[in-house]
C-alpha cells in the first residue's frame, strides 16, 4: 500500500498506509459495511468505499493466474476441481444469475484444490446459470490440465470434459455394477476434500453472500485468493 501511494503521488490521506490496509481486511473477512468501516476508522463512507476498492484492485492484480496455479500443482499427484456458487442479492428476473441446480441466484466460481484440500486457485466469477463444464472450458481449465498432464478429479457436472478430468461412473446407483459402485465410492472420498478449499473461501464472510454489483465480484474473489495464499506461505 505504501509503494502504491508513492507511485501515484498521494502525499496526504486521512489514514496511514497500514490503517488503510486494514479496511479491506475488515470488509472481506468480517463483511463489515462501508458505513461500519467509516465509523470504525473515522472517515467518511465515500472515503471508506474508495479505500477498499483501491486495495481490492491491488490485491486482485496480484492473484495467480491459471497457468501459475497449474505450474504450482504440477508437483502434486493430482488436483480436485469443483464449482461453488456464492449467493447474491437478486430478483427472479435476473435469469442469467439463477442456478437451477442450487435453486438460488449467485455467481459461479471454479476452485482447484490439491490432494489435501488446500486452495490453489479460484477462477473469475461467471453468472450462476453457467454450468460447471462450460465454466471450466471458458476458463481454459481442461486444456491447461491436459497440457500439463495433471490428473484431475471432478464430479458429474464435468461430464464430457475429456482430457485428464476424471468423473464418477455415469448412471443411476441401482443400475451400476458392484465394481462401478466401488469406483464411485473411492472417487467421492477423494473429491470430498475439495470442500475444504470451498470452505476456505467461505471463511471470508463477505463471500458468503455478495451485496454488491456483480461486476465487482471477480475482484473480490481474486483479492481473497491473494490474501489466503500469502498468509499460507
Amino acid at each position: 500500500m505504501r509503494r502504491h501511494r508513492r507511485a501515484i503521488g498521494s502525499r496526504w490521506r486521512r489514514l496511514t498506509a497500514s490503517r488503510q490496509a486494514l479496511l479491506p481486511l475488515a470488509h472481506l473477512r468480517m463483511g463489515h459495511t462501508y458505513a461500519q468501516l467509516a465509523a470504525g476508522f473515522g472517515v467518511g463512507t465515500t472515503t471508506a468505499y474508495r479505500y477498499v476498492t483501491e486495495a481490492v484492485e491491488l490485491l486482485a492484480a496480484l492473484a495467480p493466474g491459471l497457468a501459475d496455479a497449474v505450474r504450482t500443482a504440477s508437483i502434486k499427484a493430482y488436483v480436485i476441481l469443483d464449482g461453488t456458487l456464492p449467493p447474491i442479492d437478486s430478483i427472479a428476473a435476473d435469469r442469467p444469475f439463477y442456478s437451477g441446480r442450487h435453486k438460488k441466484h449467485g455467481m459461479k466460481v471454479q476452485v482447484i484444490a490439491d490432494p489435501f484440500g488446500r486452495l490453489l486457485w479460484a477462477s473469475p466469477a461467471l453468472p450462476g446459470a453457467v454450468h460447471d463444464i462450460r465454466a471450466a472450458r471458458e476458463h481454459g481449465i481442461v486444456d491447461a490440465l491436459a497440457e500439463a498432464g495433471l490428473q484431475c478429479w471432478a464430479d458429474k457436472g464435468y461430464r464430457g470434459a475429456g482430457g485428464t478430468v476424471r468423473i464418477p461412473c455415469w448412471g443411476r446407483w441401482e443400475t451400476l455394477s458392484a465394481g462401478q459402485k466401488e469406483v464411485n465410492r473411492s472417487h467421492a472420498k477423494i473429491r470430498a476434500l475439495v470442500e475444504q478449499a470451498v470452505a476456505t473461501l467461505r471463511s471470508w464472510r463477505l463471500l458468503r453472500k455478495f451485496r454488491c454489483a456483480t461486476t465487482r465480484i471477480t475482484n473480490l474473489v481474486q483479492a481473497v485468493l491473494t490474501l489466503h495464499l500469502t498468509s499460507s506461505e
